[in-house]
C-alpha cells in the first residue's frame, strides 16, 4: 500500500513576498541607474574628446626652443584662436611637425632684432620678461622685416637654438597653420597652471 501523503507546501508569508518584490524593484532600478550612468559617461567622454580636438588640443613639448618657459616632455593645453597679442605662445603646423613659439608681430608689422638679441616691433623695443638670455640666433632674413599680409611672426624663447620666423626655413606662419594659443600646463604637476 502506498502512502500518498505529501508534506505540506509552505507558502511564503506576506512579509517575504514584500521583501522579494522590493529586492526585484531595487535590482530593476539599479540596472536602469547603471545603464543611464554608463550612457552619461559615454556622452561626457565623447564631448571631452570633441572639446580636446576642436577647441582645446592637448600637446606635448619636444625640444628646447621654448626653454625656460616650456621644457621637453611637458604637456600643455591650447585654446583655438587666431587673435594674438605680442608675447602669446602659439602652436602651429610647419610641414608635418607641430611647433610652439611666441607670437611677436602680425600682418604689416615691422620686425627687427639687434646683434644683442633685443627685439623691436614697429621701432619699439619689445619688453620680454620671459627671456633668459637674448641672442641674434639663426637669423637670415633681411632686416628690418615687414610681416606679409595674413601672416604671423613667431619666435622661440631659447633664442640661440630656436629656428623660427627669423629664418627662411620656417618663415612667417599662415593663419591656417595655427592650432591655437598655449594657455595652460597640465604636466608635470609641480608646474601645473597658467603659462605666461
Amino acid at each position: 500500500m502506498h502512502n500518498n501523503s505529501h508534506s505540506p507546501v509552505e507558502l511564503p508569508t506576506l512579509e517575504q513576498i514584500e521583501k522579494e518584490r522590493k529586492r526585484l524593484q531595487y535590482k530593476k532600478k539599479y540596472k536602469r541607474t547603471l545603464k543611464s550612468t554608463i550612457a552619461i559617461l559615454l556622452v561626457v567622454a565623447a564631448l571631452a574628446i570633441l572639446v580636446a580636438t576642436l577647441w582645446m588640443p592637448v600637446l606635448r613639448i619636444y625640444g628646447s626652443s621654448m626653454v625656460p618657459t616650456l621644457e621637453d616632455g611637458q604637456i600643455v593645453v591650447t585654446v583655438k584662436s587666431t587673435s594674438f597679442k605680442a608675447g602669446d605662445i602659439v602652436a602651429f603646423y610647419h610641414g608635418n611637425k607641430l611647433l610652439i613659439k611666441r607670437y611677436v608681430a602680425g600682418p604689416s608689422d615691422w620686425f627687427n632684432i639687434d646683434k644683442d638679441g633685443n627685439l623691436f616691433i614697429n621701432n619699439k623695443a619689445l619688453d620680454e620678461p620671459y627671456i633668459a638670455d637674448k641672442s641674434f640666433g639663426e637669423t637670415n632674413i633681411k632686416l628690418p622685416y615687414q610681416v606679409p599680409d595674413k601672416k604671423f611672426f613667431m619666435i622661440g624663447d631659447n633664442r640661440s637654438v630656436s629656428i623660427d620666423s627669423r629664418n627662411t626655413v620656417v618663415g612667417c606662419i599662415d593663419e591656417d597653420q595655427i592650432v591655437g594659443k598655449v594657455v595652460f600646463r597640465i604636466w608635470p604637476f609641480k608646474s601645473f597652471g597658467a603659462i605666461n
